[in-house]
């Protein structure tokens, strides 16, 4: 195996920009009636979920993502709970990336709230990378809004980059140097790394090392026994400052999930959820031009009349095998099939739902079965009204009672495309899904 390591950098090559509560500060920007109020964003408004978001007032009560809703009414009296508004965030996300481009291009979109961009020539001088830092700042202000605040970190890789931007919130500035290495990260501990989980931690303390100081003291072998592999070496070199692309990675699966709402919390209202979800996952399967082999649905359940502690949750969940297909009847006969197993105990009730379409194949190489009607041009035909009129001008029935429910959602490493999920007379739009 060839190390990872790459000849030591003598400048700074990375500028990554990182929106500070960008789901509370959306609503702040614009609500102003919000403005300077503790504010917990929600998937439904309802004590018994969780905050997806705290605004920096919020946080300064102790409310954090993941917060439930009572403990953040606890936490913080008179926080405004406020459910999420994802396609608002995804149109403020675009803007938000021309006013970056406006000073410096952007090289990656990493998430809803985070980017990067690859700095050359003499913007890798240290007194240019923050002036470029100030203009984008400014450039956001003027721009796009004054409550979209951001963190940003300059470094000689994009991981350090990262690791600087969250070094100083609200709003900072950090700059880490090859000279500053490593004892300004001494100061951080485990987990205020990327890629650094409860069960790394946990780990890395298996092997001795319980602070950064001893993570970046290890040798190169030390870290890749830790990790178990190359990611080991890589660790490694991020840490000294050297430049190290990513993998590169593949789409593994499409799913959708959703918080349901009181009124829909029972056998009937999951399964009509479910029905619009998977009817979602196959357009936007068929979009990226995968097929699937797996469905997989899984139910959270709460006990009637706990006190919603985490131990009262229960999860069921089934799947099943097929074809590699791309057809919204096959999943849907395959969903039916497996909601007759779906628990109807009176002391159960359903809290959320989620589908995965898993094991991708590229659908231009897919062998249509020869036991199956076909139906691509129903699907297709389904596909192109609905983008051209909007979602929801046809629809599977299954899904009639839910049909304005399970909105989309904005996940780590994906930005949902409005013209697929929310239809009109946008372009259908070409590529990978994850890229951007």
């Amino acid at each position: 195996m060839k190390s990872v390591t790459q000849t030591t950098p003598t400048a700074l090559r990375a500028l990554y920009v990182d929106f500070n509560s960008y789901f509370a500060s959306a609503e702040q920007q614009m609500r102003p009636d919000l403005r300077g109020k503790p504010v917990g964003i929600v998937a439904v408004v309802t004590d018994s979920t969780c905050c997806i978001a705290a605004s920096v007032e919020a946080k300064r009560f102790g409310v954090k993502t993941g917060t439930g809703v009572r403990e953040a009414k606890r936490l913080c009296p008179g926080i405004e709970i406020v459910e999420a508004r994802p396609p608002e965030y995804i149109r403020l996300h675009h803007r938000l990336i021309a006013a970056v481009e406006s000073c410096l291009p952007v090289t990656a979109v990493r998430s809803i709230d985070e980017m990067w961009c690859e700095l050359s020539g003499r913007d890798r001088e240290r007194a240019n990378a923050e002036r470029l830092a100030i203009q984008i700042k400014e450039a956001i202000y003027t721009r796009v809004g004054e409550y979209l605040r951001c963190s940003i970190g300059i470094a000689p890789n994009r991981y350090l980059a990262k690791t600087a931007s969250n070094m100083q919130k609200p709003n900072g500035l950090v700059v880490i140097e090859q000279a500053d290495l490593p004892n300004i990260l001494h100061r951080l501990a485990l987990r205020d790394l990327n890629g650094i989980s409860v069960a790394m931690e946990e780990r890395l303390h298996r092997y001795g090392i319980d602070t950064v100081a001893k993570l970046c003291a290890a040798s190169q072998a030390e870290l890749r026994r830790v990790w178990g592999g190359v990611e080991g070496e890589r660790m490694w070199a991020r840490l000294r400052g050297e430049w190290v692309p990513d993998p590169a990675t593949e789409k593994s699966s499409v799913s959708h999930s959703h918080v349901l709402p009181p009124e829909y919390r029972n056998a009937t209202g999951a399964f009509a959820v479910a029905h619009r979800l998977l009817q979602r996952a196959a357009a936007r399967l068929r979009h990226y031009g995968f097929a699937s082999k797996r469905l997989t649905v899984k139910v959270k359940l709460v006990i009637r009349g706990s006190r919603k502690a985490e131990h009262s949750y229960l999860r069921w969940a089934d799947e099943v095998q097929f074809g590699a297909t791309q057809q919204t009847t096959t999943f849907l006969k395959a969903l039916e099939t497996m909601w007759q197993h779906y628990p109807r105990e009176s002391h159960v009730q359903p809290v959320a739902v989620g589908v995965i379409l898993s094991e991708l194949e590229n659908a231009a190489g897919i062998t249509l079965s020869m036991f199956e009607d076909d139906q691509h041009p129903l699907d297709e035909a389904l596909d192109a009204i609905n983008l051209r009129y909007g979602k929801n001008t046809l629809y599977f029935g299954g899904a009639h009672h839910a049909i304005e429910k399970g909105p989309p959602r904005i996940a780590f490493n994906h930005i949902p495309d409005l013209n697929l999920e929310e239809g009109g007379l946008g372009v259908w739009s070409a590529g990978k899904p994850g890229k951007h």
